[in-house]
C-alpha cells in the first residue's frame, strides 16, 4: 500500500484505535507522504522514510528499562513478524528486494565498525564485516526474517546517522548507491510496517515518545 491508500484506510478505521496508536500511525503516514513528495530527491526521501519508521517503533520507557536502539529494533521486529500471518516481510525480502538487500549487506560504507576503524576506535573492521556478511547470507538461505531484517536496519541506521549528523554531502555521488538502495528498501518496508500495525489496532505498541500536549 502507498501513503494514499494507507491514509484512506486509517480514516476509515481511526475510531477503533487507542489514542496512542492513532497518533503513532498518523505521524508515520504523514512522513511517508513527505517521502513521496520528495521521491526524486534520494537524500530527503530516505530521511523522511526513516522518520516514518521511527514514528512506528519509538516508545517512551522508564529510565531503568531503557533499551538500546538495536534492542528496540529487535523487540519491535519480532512483534511485527509474529503478526505477519501472510508472510509479507518474507516475500518482500526474498522475492522483491533480495538484490538490493544483498548489495546493502555487502556495502562496507554502511557497516558501523568500518567507520569506528577510520576514527581509530578499533584495530580492525574487515574480519567483523566478513563475518557479518557470512551470517547475513545464512539468514537469507535459512529464511530467518527477524535476523535478516535486523541486519538490514542496522546498516540503514548507520546510513541514517551519516546523513542526519552531517556526515555526508547533500546529493553526493560518493554515497549514492547506499542512499538509493536504502530509500528503495524503506519505501517498501515502511508502508508494510504501518499496514500491519493498522491491521492489529488492539495491540499495545507502547507509549509514544512525544505525546500531543
Amino acid at each position: 500500500m502507498n501513503h494514499t491508500s494507507l491514509k484512506i484506510k486509517f480514516k476509515e478505521r481511526k475510531l477503533y484505535f487507542a489514542e496512542n496508536n492513532a497518533i503513532r500511525i498518523h505521524r508515520a503516514i504523514s512522513w511517508l507522504e513527505s517521502a513521496y513528495d520528495v521521491k526524486e530527491n534520494d537524500d530527503l526521501a530516505f530521511i523522511s522514510l526513516w522518520i516514518s519508521f521511527n514514528a512506528c517503533y519509538a516508545v517512551q520507557m522508564p529510565k531503568d528499562e531503557m533499551l538500546s536502539e538495536k534492542e528496540n529494533f529487535r523487540k519491535f521486529l519480532k512483534k511485527l513478524i509474529k503478526l505477519d500471518s501472510e508472510k509479507r516481510f518474507y516475500n518482500l525480502l526474498w522475492n522483491q528486494f533480495s538484490g538490493p538487500v544483498r548489495l546493502l549487506i555487502n556495502n562496507q560504507y554502511v557497516f558501523k565498525p568500518f567507520w569506528d576503524f577510520q576514527r581509530g576506535e578499533i584495530k580492525d573492521w574487515k574480519k567483523q564485516f566478513d563475518q557479518s556478511v557470512e551470517e547475513s547470507m545464512k539468514h537469507l538461505s535459512a529464511q530467518k526474517v527477524v535476523d535478516l531484517l535486523e541486519v538490514v536496519l542496522d546498516r540503514l541506521y548507520t546510513l541514517r546517522n551519516q546523513l542526519v549528523h552531517g556526515g555526508a554531502t547533500y546529493k553526493s555521488e560518493v554515497n549514492r548507491s547506499q542512499v538509493i538502495d536504502g530509500k528503495n528498501i524503506l519505501s517498501m518496508l515502511v508502508p508494510l510496517i504501518i499496514e500491519i500495525m493498522m491491521d492489529n489496532e488492539y495491540e499495545d505498541w507502547g507509549e509514544i515518545y512525544y505525546p500531543v500536549v
